[in-house]
């Protein structure tokens, strides 16, 4: 081979190595008997390129991260709790592994659900071969699909809705207010629901980070099912009927109090080795809480704020003109999210695949 220069050869290896960090090395043969972590070895092996390179790099930035005293903020876009996300993220928070949580507030709310329904869940692994006419002989049949799960809404949705507004309504005499998590969570603390018996209450996710104290924010909570009950609990409008009961909007705190909460949390726990932020698909999950640090920065005027030690994103939205979801993690630079030393990897893949496979070396199986 013909000599490189001196800056491109900066940029290759004799071995794949991903965040400046090589786990590859590690393990070279395919042989994990006696192994305490088989599937961080095996993981280490075989997924060295690419996307899957990516990947357990990342992972075991994290892994290391985290055993140098680091924090990790984890965000969760799309319908990951419908998808069953709490089966691993739930034995993070229980191991100490997650610090603070972003979710949609309809992933949210279902993995509320998740706790209450489970055996009323059904699936449809052939979603693609459904017809229009199909589609709508299940919305009548009240099966309320999210690609191949349907979630059971009279079971789940219906179930909790009369405990919400209960509490909606004395929020209201009381003067108080509160922010749409912290409903859901007196579900748990009064013990209001309980858990279906064919489930397992260690798969919810949104239970353990209750249990452990985890900071949570979920911004868009007017775009969750929920969301769109209080909605109609709190609208006072010429279409609403004159009978019909009406809740104060002012009983529900807005995503400006979860910026606010952002700002007290991230400031107390961003001391040296920093916050790792792992994003879970796009969307306003993440968008929001990243933020922080540059509005720490600039809008409270901050003179010492650490930027995320750093971002990890798996997506399977690609870059593209106008869309910020798939955007490289070194376009966050610009904006003061992160800084040039901060580590950042796209996983351009799918979420549901990749994150068990992080969560199982985060877990060190």
């Amino acid at each position: 081979m013909k000599e490189l220069s001196q800056d491109l050869q900066s940029f290759i290896t004799h071995e794949p190595t991903y965040n400046a960090y090589n786990p590859f090395a590690q393990q070279d043969a395919m042989s994990f008997t006696g192994s305490s972590q088989p599937i961080s070895d095996f993981c280490a092996f075989a997924l060295k390129h690419c996307n899957a390179g990516a990947a357990v790099g990342a992972a075991y930035l994290l892994r290391d991260h985290l055993a140098r005293g680091g924090k990790l903020f984890v965000t969760l876009a799309g319908a990951m709790s419908s998808f069953q996300v709490g089966r691993m993220l739930a034995e993070l928070i229980r191991r100490g592994k997650v610090h603070g949580i972003s979710s949609t507030a309809a992933n949210f709310e279902e993995s509320l659900y998740r706790y209450v329904a489970h055996s009323h869940y059904r699936y449809i692994p052939r979603y693609t071969e459904l017809t229009p006419a199909q589609e709508d002989e299940l919305r009548r049949a009240g099966y309320r699909r999210i690609t191949d799960t349907f979630l059971p809404e009279e079971e789940s949705v219906r179930i909790m809705e009369p405990h919400l507004a209960k509490m909606w309504r004395d929020a209201m005499k009381k003067g108080e207010s509160y922010l749409p998590h912290e409903y859901f969570f007196r579900l748990f603390s009064e013990k209001l629901i309980k858990p279906d018996p064919a489930g397992d209450p260690r798969n919810c996710w949104a239970l353990a980070a209750w249990e452990k104290g985890v900071h949570v924010v979920i911004p868009g909570f007017e775009d969750s099912t929920m969301g769109n009950i209080f909605a109609s609990y709190s609208y006072a409008g010429s279409l609403k009927a004159k009978d019909d009961e009406h809740i104060d909007v002012s009983v529900m705190k807005s995503g400006i109090s979860y910026m606010h909460t952002m700002y007290d949390w991230y400031h107390s726990h961003a001391q040296e080795p920093g916050i790792g932020f792992l994003q879970l698909g796009g969307g306003i999950a993440g968008d929001f809480p990243i933020c922080v640090v540059p509005s720490l920065k600039h809008d409270l005027r901050l003179g010492d704020v650490r930027d995320w030690a750093n971002f990890t994103e798996i997506g399977s939205s690609p870059m593209s003109f106008g869309s910020y979801s798939g955007a490289g993690g070194k376009e966050k630079i610009t904006w003061d999210k992160l800084s040039v030393d901060s580590q950042y990897t796209i996983i351009q893949s799918d979420a549901t695949i990749v994150f068990p496979l992080i969560a199982a070396i985060l877990l060190e199986l």
